[in-house]
Formats: C-alpha cells, structure tokens, sequence
C-alpha cells in the first residue's frame, strides 16, 4: 500500500525500540499518527504484530506512556519466554472525543485500523509481513477491538478486550455533552454481541475482562452472557479495579499472554 506522506522518527532521539509514524491516511483524509515498539531481539524470524487500540479522550502515545506497554511486553518476554512481538499504538483518527473506530460519511476510521496502521508499520518493520496479527483494546479500543476483530475476522488470529465499551450507549456515556453527533455510513451493527453473532463461523479466539469496579462491568458481564448464550466461544475474566490505567497496566499481560498461547498451538 502507498501512502502519500510517511514519516518515521529519529531513532537516534527516541527511546530504545520506540518509533513514531506521522502518515497521511488515504482512509481518514489526512495525517495520522501511530507509536510502534520493535524489542530490539536480532532475529531474521517474522514478527508477529499486535495492534493496541486507545480509549477516549486519547492518543497514540497512551498504550506507551500512560500504561507502559513496552515494558509489559519486554518483562513477558524476559521472565516468562513469550515470543517477540510489535505493538502498534495509532490514533483513533483523533475525532472529537474519539472517533469509535466506525466508518463516518467523511472518515473511513474501520479501514485505518484494519489495514492502513499494518501497512505503515509494514514499511518501519518488514518482518511483520505475513505474520500473525491481532487485535487488542480498552473501553472504546476494547469496543473498536471487538467490534473490528468481528467484522474483520480473517485479518486477526486473536482479539482481546479490556474493560470494553460494547454498544452505542456505553460509547454515548464516555462523550462529553458539547461533542458533535456522530454521522455514520457504517452499515454494521453498532452492537459488538450482534456482530460478533453475525460472524460467529468465522472467529479467531477471543478474550475479554472487566474490573468489578468499573462503571462498564455490567455491560461486559451482558456480553459475556450474550455470547455464553449463543454458544460462541470465548474467555471472560473479572478482576479487582476500576477504569483505570493501573487495571489496563497489569492486564494488558493477560492478552499478551492469550496471544502468545494461539502462536503456540500446532497447525493443524
């Protein structure tokens, strides 16, 4: 894929392994900005790519600075023998209050994720060509991880979800009230348990989780339910914690982990 503008940082400048991609977005009609982490491993193998979507009210340096994903990755790694892997943190496309990763009549914020973040990681770091992807957020990432994992099913060999928005409600409570009504020309449903139904044949292994402090648990405990009762499979876990960054902090390992675990099973 060709993009009309792409531009990488200095790594002379940044910290090890982190790099930041500003790059004009065919999709949304303009720049976009995506922070990357490559653990710096010498190896020739393919790296597999997991893409971490922000909440509201975010950037794509939250995942990094707010939650310290490359340092959860890197601990993985060292201390328990996980497989490297790059993370790719890109803006929701930076609407209003967030964008929930939909298709609006002027903004394709779907195929920026799904297609154009891959790609322009794809230019910074060749060895993620053709190797697994998944897909990982929290509160509207976690919406826009579940939402897209679904509707974009066989571009992902797993997906993970923390503290998840799960429908349009949940989405409208996070806005602030001077926010612009969103104009959509996304023809899905906006519900994640109607989408994640609709393609239930096609599914890569999913996982989510809640804090039981958190405003969003009855929400997620429904999912759960929902997907209990349709007889779609998946893991749902609760935990001690609110919305917060500590809670996404340490459960972020949680989904590192269940994506390891999927490179690990033998192809059958």
């Amino acid at each position: 894929m060709k993009f009309p503008t792409l531009e990488f940082s200095n790594s002379d400048f940044t910290p090890p392994g982190i790099h930041l991609i500003t790059v004009k977005s065919p999709a949304i009609h303009g720049r976009a900005d995506i922070s990357v982490f490559i653990p710096q491993i010498a190896s020739t193998s393919p790296l597999p790519l997991v893409t971490l979507l922000h909440g509201v009210y975010g950037s794509h340096w939250a995942w990094l600075f707010k939650a310290g994903a490359h340092q959860v990755l890197l601990r993985l790694i060292e201390e328990e023998g996980l497989p490297p892997m790059a993370l790719a943190m890109p803006s929701d496309g930076l609407l209003g209050d967030g964008s929930g990763y939909l298709r609006h009549t002027h903004a394709d914020y779907r195929t920026w994720v799904v297609k154009e973040v891959p790609a322009a990681v794809s230019q910074l770091e060749p060895r993620i060509m053709g190797s697994p992807r998944f897909l990982c957020g929290l509160s509207m990432g976690g919406y826009g991880a579940l939402r897209l994992g679904a509707l974009f099913a066989d571009h992902f060999s797993a997906l993970s979800a923390h503290s998840s928005v799960t429908n349009a409600s949940d989405l409208n409570s996070f806005l602030l009230k001077d926010s612009k009504p969103f104009s959509l020309d996304d023809h899905d449903p906006l519900d994640v348990a109607a989408c994640l139904k609709a393609n239930a044949a096609h599914l890569p292994p999913l996982r989510f989780d809640c804090g039981v402090e958190d405003p969003l648990i009855d929400s997620n405990r429904r999912l759960h339910y929902d997907l209990e009762t349709a007889g779609i499979p998946h893991v749902y876990r609760e935990f001690p914690g609110g919305h917060t960054w500590d809670y996404w902090s340490e459960h972020l390992a949680d989904s590192l982990r269940f994506f390891a675990a999927t490179l690990a099973k033998p192809v059958l």
